[in-house]
Formats: structure tokens, C-alpha cells, sequence
């Protein structure tokens, strides 16, 4: 088998962690697979390398601050090959730009344009070990440049695709995919399996195993994907696509964001046209909408309720004070304290009664429901911040999602 492994900053977070990685490296080869290994930099090495670029200045240039960061991944790149080589391995390190990753322009939150997998096939074919510096690539005017959070799993997805490995392999802290979070209830169960489009659903409302970048990737080049921890030999979760899924659960998993704020709006003028330009504004400010809910008065003007992300609620009320100013909201109003709890599971589509078994169940702990989403494949709900826990615990049960 050709297998991509990726392991993240606390997998190398010393030397002591990059032999053990050196090691598990070492068993994947002798079991007789060709490995392409990404990393990315040690843990807390970025946060350093950031810190000194702003001694110098707070607002350093952007090729200068991928110029700078980029270098963390190349020095776990070459220490590891270099742990390799004196274990008896052919080892090489390789650059994003030696790897053949192209992006766009965008320093510092770069897209991959395309990979040209030449030199990792030719190194692969010499019986090497490829050690990749993730998390960069070179743009289309030769600079360097990297790709935002969760740049190293989207290197090694766009790795595995194009050079057509069998399996992506990424090691983290933890050991899989789990139906919810085992910190706030202790009987969340590992998954075994999981489609793509239920952990794009899951990373999307607030599971932080995988970024939604990299799995959106995975699908599109349909790169088998598995997630497993990098301190033990215990099997992870393999993403994959919903036809390798033989018994499809009902609920896979419960996803809890507490990063959520409400903004509410009265009275809203009735003309055509002003919805449109509420979110358009919105939109041109980069606040991120969520859920929408709209109920019309007799009188023809609406209230709008809808939901942003905590960190866009001063440019969200920026926005709304220049139209309750211009005379087209008679008000508005902003809750904090709320959080969005969610069931995602494929099984949702040939079930009924899954919405209504989430509602009964909140009904049951008299947790108040304020706003509903759904999909297919997902229901959310926003409720009061105070009763999260006891949501997800209670939702937990009611699927049985630990039997």
C-alpha cells in the first residue's frame, strides 16, 4: 500500500515525540507500504515564530510572515528524516515547493491550485521515505506561502490525492471520531466509520478532530481518510464515502458550538428588497450568517432573527446600527449566552421521527428550543448556553449512542 501519514504539532512536539514517530514511521515501512510522511511544526513553535515577527512590527508583511513561519514544518521535516536515515531507512525531506505544491497568491491563508507529484514519485520509486513540511506550498509567482489553520491535514489530503495513495492517515492527541465529546459525557463511543458529508456536518458545528477544509478535500479527491492518535497502537475512525458504510446508524454523533451569538431584529420595514440588503451588508463585512428565522406581522414588516459566530458580533451590530439609524429596523437586540447543539447521522434520510425524538427529549429536560435547523442529515438547535451539557448528555441517550 501507498500510505500518507500526517502527524500534528503535539505528535512532534519534542525530539523525545519525533523518534516515536520516527518509530511508528519505521513499523508502517517494514509491513511493507511506501510512506509519504507530512508534519507540522513542533508544538508551541509557530506561537514563538509569530511572537517574534511582532516584536518587530504589529502588522508584519504577509510574505514576510509565510517566509518566516514556514520554516517550523521544515525543521521537523529534516529532523525526522534525519531519525529515519539513522535507523536504517532511506529517508528524504522535502519543502512544499520541492513537494510540487502550487497555490493561489493569498499569503498566509493560501488555497492549493495544484500539486505536481513528480519528485515524490520519483523518490518513492528510489525506495525513500518522503518527509513533507506541511502546512506550505509555493504560489504561482514562485513565493512562498502557507495555508492557514489546518494547513498541514489539508497538505497531506491534497498529498494523498495526487499521487493516488490508498490511505491518509492523521495522527492527532486523540484516538478517533467519538459520538460527542467525552469530556462532557463520559459514555461517548469511538466510531469505527463515518461519511464524509457527517464529518463535514460534525466539524462544521463545533468538533474540532478534523478542519471541515481538509475533509471537504478528502471527499472531493475521494482520499479514504482515517484519524487516529500518535501515543498509542489503538485503532482510529476511517471518513470515507457513505456507500463503504454498511449498517448506517441513525444518529452518528452529537456536536455541541458554543461559539453561537443571537441577533435579533424588530420590526423591520416592509418593502421589497430589505432582506437582501441586510445580509448583503452582513455578507460584505465577512460576518458569517447561520441560521435565519423571519416571522411577518399583520402589518407587513418582520422580525429576523439569526445567528453569527461570537467573534463577528461587533461587525453584525455595526451593520444593523446603520440600518436602525437609516430608519429600516425599528431595533434589535443580542444574546450571548446561547449555544446550537446538533444530531448528525446518513440514517436520518430513511427515518422518520428523528427531529421529533430531539424535540421531545429537550421538552423532557424542559430545555427551552429557540431556533431549528435541519438538513437530511442534520437537526440543530439553539438553546440557552447554561443547558448544553445536559442537551448533549441527554440527546446521547436518547439515540442509545453509547450501546
Amino acid at each position: 500500500m501507498l500510505i500518507v501519514q500526517k502527524f500534528g504539532g503535539t505528535s512532534v512536539g519534542d525530539l523525545e515525540r519525533i523518534q516515536n514517530v520516527a518509530n511508528r514511521v519505521s513499523e508502517t515501512r517494514k509491513a511493507g507500504n511506501d510512506v509519504v510522511v507530512v508534519v507540522s511544526a513542533m508544538s508551541g513553535e509557530t506561537n514563538k515564530l509569530v511572537a517574534y515577527a511582532e516584536h518587530f512590527s504589529a502588522t508584519p508583511e504577509r510574505g514576510e510572515v509565510d517566509m518566516l513561519l514556514s520554516s517550523g514544518e521544515r525543521v521537523t521535516a529534516a529532523l525526522l528524516a534525519i531519525a529515519l536515515n539513522e535507523m536504517g531507512h532511506a529517508a528524504v525531506s522535502m519543502s512544499g515547493r520541492r513537494a510540487g505544491i502550487v497555490t493561489d497568491n493569498l499569503h498566509t491563508k493560501a488555497r492549493i491550485e495544484e500539486i505536481d507529484p513528480s519528485a515524490m514519485h520519483k523518490a518513492i520509486k528510489e525506495g525513500k521515505i518522503i518527509v513533507v513540511a506541511g502546512f506550505q506550498g509555493v504560489s504561482l509567482d514562485g513565493n512562498v506561502t502557507t495555508l492557514g489553520r489546518g494547513g498541514s491535514d489539508l497538505s497531506a489530503v491534497a498529498i494523498a490525492g495526487a499521487i493516488g495513495a490508498d490511505l491518509c492517515e492523521i495522527y492527532t492527541d486523540v484516538s478517533g471520531i467519538y459520538t460527542t465529546d467525552p469530556r462532557i459525557e463520559p459514555k461517548a463511543k469511538k466510531l469505527d466509520r463515518i461519511s464524509y458529508d457527517e464529518m463535514l456536518e460534525l466539524a462544521s458545528l463545533g468538533a474540532k478532530v478534523l478542519q471541515n477544509r481538509s475533509v471537504e478535500l478528502a471527499k472531493k479527491l475521494n482520499v479514504n481518510l482515517v484519524t487516529r492518535t500518535s501515543f498509542s497502537n489503538e485503532e482510529g475512525t476511517l471518513i470515507t464515502k457513505e456507500e463503504n458504510i454498511m449498517e448506517k446508524p441513525l444518529v452518528s454523533g452529537i456536536a455541541l458550538d458554543k461559539n453561537q451569538a443571537r441577533v435579533s431584529l424588530f420590526a423591520v420595514k416592509d418593502r421589497t428588497g430589505i432582506a437582501s440588503e441586510i445580509f448583503n451588508k452582513l455578507a460584505q463585512s465577512s460576518v458569517n450568517i447561520d441560521m435565519i428565522i423571519q416571522n411577518v406581522a399583520h402589518d407587513g414588516s418582520a422580525n429576523i432573527d439569526f445567528t453569527v459566530p461570537v467573534s463577528d458580533l461587533t461587525d453584525a451590530k455595526a451593520v444593523v446600527d446603520g440600518f436602525i439609524q437609516s430608519g429600516d429596523i425599528k431595533g434589535a437586540s443580542y444574546d450571548e449566552k446561547i449555544c446550537k447543539v446538533s444530531i448528525v447521522g446518513v440514517g436520518m434520510k430513511s427515518h422518520t421521527g428523528v427531529a421529533a425524538k430531539a424535540f421531545t427529549t429537550m421538552a423532557t429536560e424542559n430545555i427551552n428550543i429557540t431556533m431549528i435547523s435541519t438538513s437530511e442529515i442534520k437537526v440543530s438547535m439553539v438553546i440557552a448556553e447554561k443547558y448544553a451539557e445536559l442537551a448533549v448528555r441527554s440527546l446521547h441517550d436518547a439515540y442509545e449512542l453509547d450501546k
